[in-house]
């Protein structure tokens, strides 16, 4: 499966190709992609397999189920994803897995896997920090060239810009994040988890007609979701609260139904993202939206990000559900890049950590 190439690439062109297997795992997607730095400084995805631990509705997935997944098809997706790629671990350069942030035994399972086929193989390690994998993977594929990011995902809400080699946090949340709360409501109204509880709230969204009002709650630079999600939550006790199958009369304004809560949801919790991000773009005179992780996918999101960066006379950037949903070609496109620039992640220090910060890593191949 090819990717987009682009020249933007500021290291200085290789002598040869260089190639690097990704191994994610932070949360219940567990991934592996091999990616291409070809010689005239473009890059090609090269493969990009996945698979979803997938809960039955009404459930969450917990770090200790998780992990059994990972370790119980961590094998196969590795064996996929060197297949579709054409290569063998004999001709990688390095191999990158994902250091933090995320769950504890996910993230601790993929990478004792790292650590095991880096001895075998002999092959340098290099650990990645998951927010800055979907900032890079973003970069590469949209062509986006100094943009504000917003990183909206399960476990992550953050504003972001780049000075001096560093991802700077302007804003984030300040309790749960963006998917963290779509997540939990889609389970209080028992909607699927297959493919994604956020990807079902989403399309339930879609047929609702009434705007319920709901706290907005932007502080500055931050956001608060989790008194949102209370009152939304608040409305399934209501009398006129329809969740039984029963025919809905439509010119009854009485009755709430799920689509109205997820509709409403999704309006006012995306409202507060475009006020952050708008406000971000103000101060650092940038006119480039970049949106990335797997609440990046939502369509809804991308059009009123689209609509606020047209008043400004600017341009969103997206990707669809392969580069937006964790990945592990991300994870192998960021360590690639902290390879070519001397770096390495030595096998004693080749941890994991649930808490990894944006702005804790040294962007060493930026300018």
């Amino acid at each position: 499966m090819p990717g987009k190439a682009r020249k933007s690439c500021p290291l200085k062109n290789p002598e040869r190709p260089y190639l690097a297997i990704g191994l994610e795992g932070s949360a219940n997607k567990l991934g592996v992609g091999v990616i291409r730095h070809n010689i005239d400084g473009s890059a090609t995805v090269l493969s990009n397999v996945r698979h979803t631990y997938i809960t039955p509705p009404g459930e969450g997935f917990q770090p200790r189920d998780t992990a059994v997944h990972h370790r119980e098809w961590i094998l196969k997706v590795i064996s996929d994803a060197l297949k579709t790629a054409g290569v063998s671990l004999h001709d990688v350069d390095c191999i990158c897995y994902t250091k933090g942030p995320g769950m504890g035994a996910p993230l601790q399972s993929v990478a004792l896997v790292a650590r095991t086929l880096s001895l075998l193989f002999s092959k340098p390690l290099v650990g990645v920090n998951h927010c800055v994998g979907h900032i890079e993977m973003g970069r590469e594929i949209t062509g986006a060239q100094n943009p504000v990011v917003l990183y909206v995902s399960g476990g992550n809400t953050q504003v972001i810009a780049y000075s001096r080699q560093c991802y700077r946090i302007f804003g984030e949340t300040l309790d749960i994040a963006v998917g963290n709360c779509l997540d939990r409501f889609a389970r209080v109204i028992n909607l699927s988890n297959d493919p994604s509880p956020g990807y079902n709230i989403e399309q339930e969204a879609k047929k609702g007609k009434r705007l319920l009002p709901l706290p907005y709650a932007t502080k500055g630079m931050d956001v608060s979701l989790s008194g949102i999600l209370t009152s939304t939550e608040a409305y399934t006790f209501d009398k006129r609260f329809r969740l039984d199958g029963n025919p809905i009369d439509e010119n009854d304004t009485y009755i709430i139904t799920p689509a109205d809560l997820c509709f409403s949801l999704q309006e006012t919790v995306f409202a507060m993202l475009v006020e952050i991000t708008e406000r971000a773009m103000a101060h650092i005179g940038s006119k480039e939206v970049l949106i990335v992780g797997g609440v990046g996918c939502n369509e809804r999101l991308q059009e009123m990000m689209g609509i606020m960066a047209a008043e400004r006379g600017g341009k969103v950037f997206a990707t669809d559900e392969r580069f937006c949903i964790d990945n592990g070609i991300m994870i192998a496109q960021a360590g690639l890049l902290s390879y070519r620039m001397g770096f390495m992640t030595p096998l004693a220090k080749s941890t994991c950590t649930q808490r990894f910060r944006t702005d804790q890593v040294h962007v060493a191949w930026r300018a």
